[in-house]
């Protein structure tokens, strides 16, 4: 069995690609932004309740009906390896010389890019189908590795954005940002986790940058 693992931080990862402006039904008022935000906690939410982040996007898109095909594709961006430095290795428990593979893969619903990934993963820990899906072709980790049953261990999630003014609950109504759109930020929400094996032993570790395009779906209607 393997020990627990520590709350070491990932190291730091690329920009992710651009995020698509928001539908205009997504209006700058006071009910607009708390929408938005309501939105964003939701989805936190559902990826730190769910195994997959794979899945949890698939929901995402289809229940927002953002692509006539929701389910989820990946988009891996070949040529941009990136070694697993030391603390990856540790978290991963791995040696200084064991093999450890790379996957630098946005999530597509449509043509949204929903996340942006780094992931790094323990070949000798997958079954050979698995890694031939990960070196052959776009399938997502989570997707590729379901059979095995793995588990998502957390280690950090934060939003790096946020639709409501600073101290909005200090702030009466007219006091708010009053625009006719949300300027949405290109990465609204980061996560840090690792994929564990059920006797414990981890198999994949990941940077997920979720991007301002997960609200790009029509917003609430506007009160009148």
């Amino acid at each position: 069995m393997y020990r627990p693992l520590s709350l070491a931080l990932l190291p730091s990862a690329v920009a992710p690609a651009a995020a698509a402006t928001l539908p205009p039904s997504w209006v700058g008022t006071v009910q607009g932004r708390l929408a938005a935000d309501a939105a964003l906690h939701a989805l936190s939410e559902r990826l730190a309740s769910s195994e997959s982040a794979t899945l949890v996007l698939d929901g995402w898109c289809a229940e927002h009906q953002m692509a006539a095909d929701p389910r989820i594709k990946a988009e891996r961006i070949r040529g941009d390896e990136r070694p697993a430095p030391p603390e990856i290795r540790t978290l991963l428990k791995v040696s200084a010389t064991e093999r450890v593979g790379y996957r630098h893969v946005r999530l597509r619903c449509g043509q949204h890019v929903l996340s942006d990934a780094d992931n790094w993963y323990v070949p000798a820990r997958l079954t050979p189908d698995i890694n031939r899906q990960l070196d052959t072709s776009d399938t997502p980790f989570g997707r590729a590795a379901q059979p095995l049953h793995f588990r998502r261990y957390t280690l950090t999630s934060q939003h790096l954005w946020s639709p409501l003014p600073r101290r909005w609950e200090t702030l009466p109504s007219w006091r708010w940002p009053h625009r006719a759109e949300i300027d949405v930020a290109d990465t609204v929400i980061e996560n840090r986790a690792v994929l564990l094996l059920p006797d414990g032993a981890p198999i994949s570790a990941v940077v997920e940058r979720y991007t301002g395009a997960v609200l790009a779906y029509p917003g609430p209607p506007v009160a009148r």
